[in-house]
């Protein structure tokens, strides 16, 4: 099964089915626990390979998002690159999250905070995103996720995100830089398999200011 049709509701029907699986994280072979009812439960997939073979390494330290974290290979890699930082995995969907929590905790990822939407603090801002976005959500309720998280970068953060190409990679970041504020690049850091991985960066503009 791919995924389940309804992966980005807070609460999947059916049983959760749980079951372990192989992957290969920041270059180490580890075992996780997957189930039914989230994207993608039977292997790491394509778009998120893609992303993780080509972003750079996050920053050693600070705040640090997966958004629409699902079992957590996103997350999970970030946090075993830069385990002096905190990551934040955010999703809608409750038994995601809860997979999330358990493949960190037992893997000794301890900085890693499996989240709502609504759970994470208001004024937070990330030092780097790192998304395999629901595109099956819909535009009006992707661009919605994407202005609201966005922007939520610091000043000189960035954020990467696999699109696939033929689900509007090319438009949607034609309609990122139409959408975010002036401060806000965004441009195409790679292309693989189908995929492409856009970059979105937040310049240190004159009115942003950096804390002393």
């Amino acid at each position: 099964m791919e995924s389940s049709p309804h992966y980005f509701t807070p609460r999947p029907s059916g049983p959760e089915s749980r079951r372990a699986i192989t992957v290969e994280l920041a270059g180490r072979r580890v075992e996780v626990t997957t189930a039914d009812g989230i994207f993608c439960p039977d292997r790491l997939d394509l778009g998120t390979s893609v992303l993780l073979r080509t972003t750079p390494d996050p920053p050693e330290r600070g705040e640090l998002l997966d958004l629409g974290c699902g079992w957590g290979p996103i997350a999970m890699t970030m946090a075993l690159c830069s385990p002096r930082a905190r990551v934040w995995g955010v999703d809608v969907n409750e038994r995601a999250l809860g997979l999330l929590a358990d493949n960190a905790a037992a893997h000794g990822l301890d900085r890693i905070v499996a989240a709502r939407p609504q759970d994470v603090p208001a004024d937070l801002l990330f030092d780097e995103i790192w998304s395999n976005p629901p595109i099956r959500i819909g535009k009006p309720a992707l661009h919605e996720l994407l202005t609201t998280w966005l922007p939520r970068l610091v000043p000189g953060g960035t954020a990467y995100l696999v699109v696939q190409r033929n689900l509007g990679a090319d438009s949607l970041a034609v309609w990122l830089r139409g959408n975010l504020p002036p401060q806000f690049t965004v441009v195409k850091e790679a292309s693989a398999k189908g995929f492409r991985v856009l970059r979105v960066h937040r310049t240190l503009a004159p009115d942003d200011g950096v804390p002393a």
